[in-house]
């Protein structure tokens, strides 16, 4: 290790929000460096913020200016939080992916939907093996997560040795995928960890967090007492939940149907990577028309609110022939995360309102979190004993929870949220700040948070829009008058010819008491016109809205 050489980390998103996660590690000469990117995850919109988008990730352009220095992606599992992006940055990081077995399964299909190379995915074997990547030796820590093989990384460098932990739950009994194990955490920590980078989700729960094992009484209960028709959602990742929850319906004589593409992408992942052995047989949709409806259990996507999933479609009417029905059972086999529980809430009273019996986690009694809560962070802390925590994945008042958590038992935190650069080479400190944001997918187009795309489209839903056309002779003057079309405005049936005539009138009238150099200057016309369109519907229904003027010339041959 040259003293010029050091470690640094940023966190170009996750850290200080929750999802879009995407973690940078570098070592070498300042500016020099050679690069790991750990995920790159997405999260989702909604129509008060980010009409029209399709999905949202962080801004890469940092390391993007600097690819030519990325050795590798790693991905430690494969929630959308996490692996969401990797085909639709791929094209501009070029870097190999490392991956376990079941996440390089689930990034091979996003890599071969975006037109990218599948085969620069790489599978991984899980610690103590190492892979070599630039600078760093790489481990795959495996962890109990809601979702298998999630594992965090032991990432040694010739400047020591750090944990990122990803996503995990101190659980003994998870059901699919491996359990927490203390003693390997505490053989992993002997050599001595310079900073631990820690999952801050669930730091404000002050209960010691319960195992997948758990809830399989009370869902074994439910079915066996539900009524009608059965329906479940649940994140279609949780291949464990997924399993106790479709076993207690066959132990209770209903036939299993899976709707929704995620799931039945993420069940049939995990047979194939041999992630789950068994699973009660699933009955095609097709087939579904023989079965009772009292006979039948229904698995669907769509546990957020998503508009285009499953439950979504349940809620508003049929969904690919099957209905809702007065006295069926819905489950929500999740807890709702935040920002998500309007729409959550709209489809809940859409079923109540069909007398479907609705039960969600109210109680906690049919869903556990697959992250760790205080007291199981404080487990990772003890049995890590690193010289540093920094916390990541969550909020910034998650950050700050958590590092006051750690400082209240006597060690050092450092609060990182996205952006900073801190160099961990010595003494842990900032050396840098650099400027982070989201980026979009919309449609099939990448654009960024500040390309004003969007905030033109909000504009247009909260003001309304008006198109002007005019057509001018080459002196100027106007030829058949000024047309208007309006959008997103109410009219006033008060006004003849309604609130376009009305402008057309005001607009013609402006246009001809101006001079010939207003005219003459398209810039000088549209600026005119917006102004009195603003002043027109100001006056009539109380908004400036967005105003397109579309100018025609016509040139003397």
């Amino acid at each position: 290790m040259s003293k010029k050489d050091r470690l640094i980390y940023l966190p170009l998103g996750g850290a200080g929000e929750i999802g879009m996660n995407m973690y940078l590690y570098g070592y070498g000469p300042k500016d020099k460096e050679r690069y790991i990117l750990v995920d790159v995850g997405v999260t989702f919109p909604d129509m008060d913020s980010t009409p029209g988008v399709d999905l949202i990730m962080a801004d890469a352009s940092y390391i993007i200016a600097r690819a030519d220095r990325l050795d590798g992606v790693i991905i430690t599992h494969a929630h959308e939080d996490h692996i969401g992006a990797v085909g639709l940055l791929y094209q501009q990081l070029k870097a190999p992916i490392y991956a376990r077995k079941f996440t390089a399964a689930i990034a091979v299909n996003k890599m071969e939907r975006a037109g990218q190379n599948p085969d620069m995915v790489n599978v991984v074997p899980v610690w103590p093996a190492q892979v070599d990547i630039g600078p760093f030796k790489v481990g795959f820590m495996p962890v109990a997560h809601s979702i298998p093989e999630a594992s965090g990384l032991v990432i040694d460098t010739p400047a020591g040795r750090i944990v990122h932990t990803g996503d995990f739950k101190t659980d003994p009994t998870p059901l699919v995928g491996e359990p927490f194990d203390p003693v390997m955490m505490a053989d992993i920590a002997k050599g001595g960890v310079k900073a631990l980078i820690c999952d801050s989700t669930n730091v404000f729960s002050k209960n010691v967090g319960r195992s997948e094992a758990s809830i399989s009484k009370d869902i074994h209960a439910l079915m066996k007492t539900a009524k009608g028709m059965v329906f479940a959602t649940t994140f279609g990742s949780n291949v464990a939940r997924l399993k106790t929850l479709a076993q207690a319906a066959t132990d209770e004589g209903r036939s299993v149907v899976v709707v929704g593409r995620a799931m039945d992408t993420m069940i049939k992942t995990a047979f194939a990577t041999g992630v789950l052995e068994d699973f009660p047989p699933i009955v095609d949709l097709e087939d579904a028309g023989d079965i009772p409806r009292n006979q039948m259990f229904v698995l669907a996507t769509g546990s957020q609110g998503e508009r285009r999933a499953a439950t979504a479609g349940l809620a508003r009417g049929k969904y690919r022939g099957l209905e809702l029905k007065d006295g069926d059972t819905f489950l929500f086999s999740s807890k709702t995360i935040p920002g998500n529980e309007i729409s959550v809430a709209y489809i809940l009273n859409q079923m109540a309102e069909k007398g479907v019996t609705v039960i969600d986690d109210t109680d906690g009694r049919y869903h556990v979190s697959g992250h760790a809560n205080r007291p199981d962070l404080e487990q990772m802390h003890a049995l890590m004993n690193a010289d540093v925590v920094i916390p990541m994945h969550g909020e910034y008042r998650h950050l700050r929870e958590h590092a006051e958590l750690v400082q209240s038992n006597g060690n050092k935190a450092v609060i990182v949220p996205n952006g900073t650069m801190i160099d961990l080479t010595n003494k842990p400190k900032i050396v840098d700040h650099i400027e982070t944001g989201r980026t979009y997918l919309d449609g099939k187009q990448l654009i960024g948070a500040m390309d004003g795309i969007v905030r033109e489209r909000i504009q247009m839903a909260l003001r309304g829009h008006v198109v002007v056309s005019l057509v001018l002779e080459e002196d100027g003057s106007m030829i058949d008058g000024v047309w208007v079309e309006t959008i997103g405005l109410p009219d006033d049936p008060r006004i003849s010819g309604g609130i376009g005539g009305k402008l057309e009138e005001a607009i013609d009238k402006a246009l001809t008491k101006a001079n010939r150099k207003t005219l003459n200057n398209d810039e000088a016309v549209e600026t005119l016109v917006g102004r009195i369109s603003n002043q027109v519907c100001k006056d009539i229904v109380g908004k400036k809205p967005v105003c397109t003027v579309l100018i025609n010339r016509l040139v003397a041959e």
